[in-house]
């Protein structure tokens, strides 16, 4: 059986005095913009550097992306997509069920109230997901269809930008 390991990160603190047409163009204000790089320096140092990352395509989710890649290193493969856009636990367990064996760390981006629900059908822990929270999540599962399949995964740790 293989480690799989999943980061669940909400979109860093978004500007909602913003000229943006509409939700889905809404960029990030000042402290999302700050947050992003501390969670992506403090998801390097516990070594979750993910090898795949599937985010929804809104404009936060991109910059929030764009922040925390410059400072947790590695090359993963990325890919924006408007099914993880207000979306929830179907569209992250489609997501990783086409993820290759190989990978085993994998961080998807989205929204809430999806991604709290999300983290809650993984696992059975209810938590709160303020913006720019990761859930540090992992299982045991040979294929990533298995262990997307699971609602036993197990909550590591949860990162909030506040208390680092």
């Amino acid at each position: 059986m293989t480690m799989r390991r999943l980061i669940v990160l909400r979109h860093a603190k978004s500007d909602w005095d913003t000229k943006a047409q509409g939700d889905h163009a809404r960029p990030l204000n000042e402290r999302g913009r700050r947050d992003a790089p501390r969670m992506g320096k403090r998801l390097r140092e516990l070594g979750w550097v993910p090898q795949v990352v599937v985010s929804s395509d809104a404009v936060r989710t991109r910059e929030t992306w764009a922040r925390i890649e410059d400072a947790l290193g590695g090359e993963p493969t990325v890919t924006f997509t408007s099914a993880f856009y207000l979306a929830g636990i179907e569209a992250i367990r489609a997501a990783l069920s086409e993820l290759p064996g190989n990978v085993e760390t994998a961080m998807v981006i989205g929204h809430n109230d999806g991604w709290e629900n999300a983290l809650y059908e993984l696992s059975g822990v209810r938590v709160r997901l303020t913006t720019c929270n990761a859930a540090l999540l992992h299982t045991t599962a040979e294929h990533w269809s298995d262990a997307a399949a699971r609602s036993d995964w197990a909550l590591e740790e949860l990162l909030r930008p506040k208390e680092l």
